[in-house]
């Protein structure tokens, strides 16, 4: 993308904005750190004013946008399950001059204990992470709280509406403009459903004899994906005492089964969510407490702080988009970081879609493969770093 393309022009000013990625994909490269709901949100505040001194929440600023652009005479609590967006928020702060002395950084896991003038959510791509959030928040919410929500019409949807209406108080949205539409919530104690979030979510996994717990944002939270059921099956077995890397590790399973097939390996957890880490973390705990403190659940961008030849075995199911974007960049610099995080004669097993064609993108990065299985949908590969 031309620098040109990072300019983002605002209703509080002129940002350079990019999304602090570490891939040479053009697909993401291309990408603008903002959208038109981020434009229509920030359009309605500026014409509206945002007193000083005002607190303000703000939910899913995928690479901080608004935190970047909202006046810096507030206080801003910045909430957000991913690792990823965080940083690039910090990226953009450092990019612009702007300070982050009136920002207070929470993850998906905790919030602010201050009431709130005004609560601000970019709406999350599933219902549930929207869930739990307004269940977190709604107690720092009173009836002078300005709540509104912001989001590309098409991953509108009516579940949406119907939370804020059933968990906060009445709720009307905006006219449309440029595919972007806000929501507004007026909160009402005698409208809220009583209660607490219903997450995190736990289910049995009887094959392997395992009962799962779940955060909001988790993938599969309500049931296990059929292409981690199929990577399961081929997992190998080992009894030294090897140091192994659950790459992507969403809720911990395929690190869980690992740790039932090799007994004395040391497991490491990596993901860009937070609530993946702390849903991996609790299973640890409840399934081998013996050896979670021995684990380590890191977040990150994919495996960009392990160190170089630190690992026999990483084993991954990649996503195949980021935020709203589908896309093979995550998988493609997920295969990098594992070849430079294996040891030499490691190995790295991938389970996809056999429409993804990650063999092609293996054998390219690591000069070898093999296919260990395949079924109608689904391939498990393995490379070997030489």
């Amino acid at each position: 993308m031309a620098a040109d393309d990072n300019c983002f022009s605002c209703a509080f000013g002129d940002l350079t904005l990019t999304r602090a990625s570490r891939s040479h994909s053009r697909t993401e490269q291309n990408l603008q750190a903002w959208d038109a709901a981020d434009e229509l949100l920030l359009a309605h505040l500026a014409e509206q004013g945002v007193a000083d001194g005002a607190r303000l929440l703000i939910a899913n600023d995928a690479f901080g946008a608004l935190v970047t652009a909202l006046p810096t005479n507030t206080a801003i609590a910045f909430c957000s399950d991913s690792f990823l967006a965080a940083r690039a928020a910090r990226a953009n702060l450092l990019a612009n001059d702007k300070p982050d002395a009136h920002i207070a950084w929470h993850t998906s896991l905790d919030a602010p204990q201050q009431p709130l003038d005004y609560l601000l959510i970019k709406l999350p791509k599933n219902l549930s992470l929207l869930e739990d959030q307004l269940y977190r928040y709604r107690h720092l919410c009173s009836a002078s709280t300005q709540v509104i929500a912001a989001g590309m019409v098409k991953h509108m949807s009516a579940g949406a509406f119907d939370l804020f209406e059933k968990l906060l108080g009445t709720t009307a949205t905006s006219l449309a403009k440029k595919k972007a539409r806000l929501i507004f919530c007026t909160p009402q104690e005698n409208c809220r459903q009583s209660g607490s979030s219903p997450y995190p979510l736990r289910y049995a996994f009887e094959a392997r004899n395992l009962t799962l717990s779940n955060h909001a944002n988790v993938f599969s939270r309500a049931s296990i994906d059929i292409g981690t059921r199929f990577f399961l099956q081929q997992l190998p077995r080992a009894e030294a005492p090897l140091h192994i890397a659950d790459l992507g590790c969403g809720n911990g399973l395929v690190g869980l089964a690992v740790a039932q097939q090799m007994p004395q390996a040391h497991i490491d957890f990596y993901d860009e969510s937070h609530m993946a880490l702390a849903s991996a973390k609790q299973n640890m705990c409840d399934h081998f407490p013996q050896r979670a403190d021995q684990c380590q659940f890191i977040a990150d961008d994919c495996m960009a702080s392990a160190n170089a030849d630190q690992y026999d075995y990483i084993f991954c199911n990649p996503p195949f988009h980021q935020h709203n974007v589908v896309g093979g960049f995550v998988a493609n610099q997920m295969f990098h970081d594992a070849r430079r995080a294996l040891k030499t004669g490691g190995e790295f097993w991938v389970v996809g879609n056999r429409h993804l064609g990650y063999h092609v993108h293996l054998k390219r990065i690591f000069g070898n493969l093999v296919q260990v299985a395949a079924n109608e949908k689904f391939v498990v590969l393995k490379v070997k770093k030489r």
